[in-house]
C-alpha cells in the first residue's frame, strides 16, 4: 500500500516538505488514545532472537533509525511504535541553526537514493535537552548524534562537542560524534589524526569519571581510503571509543541511473540510499577483520530491505540503521528486516 499508492502521492511535494508534514501528522495522530498501539501492533515484532546485547546495552532488536529525521529530538517517544530497536536524536548542535539555504534535500528517484545538503539544521541544545530529559523507562534505546555549530571554527570545535556531550549526557543511553557530514564546511578537516584524537580523548576522559557509563561512538566518512580508516580505527580503540557508525553519506556520485545533467543541477550534498550499499558494507567488512570482531559497528548507509539489512550483519555489524530506506519503502521495513532475521537463524 505504502509504495503504491501513499509514497506517490507524498513524492508530488519536495522532500523537506513531506518530513514537515509526516512529522506533523504523526505528533497529532498519536494523541489518539489507541492509536499507537494500533500503529505498533501492525509495525512491531518480538523475539528472543532479535535481541541484541551490544556495547553494554540491549536492544529488543537490532534495527534503528538513523540521526537526521528525529534532529529535535521532537519524534523519538511516537517512532518507536513503528517497532525500531533504538532511535537516534540529532544532530545536535550547542546553538540553534538554521541550516543551509533550501532547496537542500532531493530524491534521485531511480537509483532509490537521497542528496541532502541540511547542515545540520536544528533547535539548538537546550531544546533538545528538554525534550530528552522528559523520557520515561521504555525498551526502545536512544542515541544522542552531537556535532559543532557552522559558525564555530574548527580549533574550537572540541567546545561545541564537549558542551553537548555534557549536558545531554544523563538523558540519552549512547552518542554519536559526528565529524564526517559532508554539509557542514571543512567539518571533515575533523577526521585527522590530532584533531579526531583530542576529540575524542577529552570526551572519552570526561566519560570515563561519571558514575554512569555511557557508549560513545564515531560516525566515519564512506569516502575514507582504508589506510585513512585504519588509522581512525588506531585512535578509536587507543582512546576507548565503545564503537563506529559506518557510514555517513558519500560525495561520490559514481554508477548512478539518474543523468548526469540532473545529478550536476542538483549541486553539492551528501549521497545517502542504495547507491551507497556496497560501499558501506566494504567498510563494515574492513573494520570487522581489521579489529578482529573486536569493535562493535552500526552499519548506516544503503540499508533499502533485508536484503541489505542481513549483507550487514554478515559483515560484521551488530545493528543496522535505516533512513533513505525507511523513506522508500515505508514504516514496514522494521518488520521485514525482523522477519528476515529470524527466519535466517531459524534455517
Amino acid at each position: 500500500m505504502y509504495k503504491h499508492i501513499i509514497r506517490p502521492l507524498l513524492f508530488k511535494l519536495s522532500p523537506e516538505r513531506i518530513h514537515s508534514l509526516v512529522a506533523g501528522a504523526i505528533k497529532t495522530s498519536f494523541r489518539i488514545p489507541g492509536f499507537k498501539f494500533l500503529v505498533s501492533s501492525l509495525f512491531s515484532k518480538s523475539s528472543p532472537i532479535l535481541e541484541r546485547e551490544v556495547f553494554g546495552l540491549k536492544f529488543k532488536n537490532p534495527i534503528g533509525l538513523a540521526a537526521g529525521f528525529d534532529k529535535n529530538a521532537e519524534l523519538y517517544k511516537d517512532f518507536s511504535a513503528f517497532g525500531f530497536g533504538f532511535i537516534e536524536v540529532g544532530t545536535i548542535t550547542p546553538k540553534p541553526q538554521p541550516g543551509n539555504p533550501k532547496p537542500r534535500s532531493f530524491r534521485l528517484v531511480k537509483d532509490k537514493a537521497l542528496v541532502n545538503r541540511m547542515g545540520f539544521n536544528n533547535k539548538g541544545l537546550n531544546s533538545a535537552k528538554s525534550k530528552l530529559s522528559k523520557r520515561k523507562p521504555s525498551n526502545v534505546v536512544v542515541g544522542g548524534n552531537i556535532g559543532k555549530n557552522t559558525a564555530t571554527p574548527n580549533e574550537l570545535a572540541i567546545n561545541d562537542y564537549i558542551l553537548c556531550f555534557k549536558e545531554i549526557y544523563n538523558h540519552v543511553d549512547y552518542f554519536v560524534v559526528n565529524i564526517s557530514c559532508p554539509n557542514i564546511a571543512n567539518l571533515r578537516d575533523l577526521q585527522d589524526r590530532d584533531s579526531l584524537r583530542n576529540i575524542l580523548q577529552t570526551i572519552c576522559t570526561y566519560r570515563n569519571e561519571q558514575a554512569q557509563y555511557r557508549p560513545v561512538l564515531l560516525k566515519i566518512s564512506p569516502d575514507l581510503s582504508f589506510s585513512q580508516i585504519d588509522e581512525t580505527i588506531e585512535i578509536v580503540m587507543s582512546v576507548g571509543v565503545d564503537g563506529i557508525v559506518a557510514t555517513n553519506t558519500t560525495t561520490s556520485r559514481s554508477n548512478l541511473v539518474t543523468p548526469p545533467e540532473k545529478v550536476t543541477k542538483i549541486g553539492n550534498g551528501g549521497l545517502s540510499g542504495s547507491p551507497l550499499s556496497n560501499r558501506s558494507t566494504e567498510v563494515i567488512r574492513h573494520i570487522h577483520h581489521k579489529t578482529q570482531g573486536k569493535l562493535p559497528i552500526i552499519a548506516s548507509g544503503g540499508v533499502m530491505g533485508p536484503t541489505d539489512a542481513i549483507e550487514k550483519l554478515e559483515a560484521g555489524a551488530s545493528l543496522v540503521q535505516v533512513y533513505t530506506g525507511f523513506i522508500y519503502e515505508g514504516p514496514e521495513i522494521v518488520k521485514q528486516i525482523c522477519n528476515a532475521i529470524i527466519n535466517s537463524k531459524q534455517l
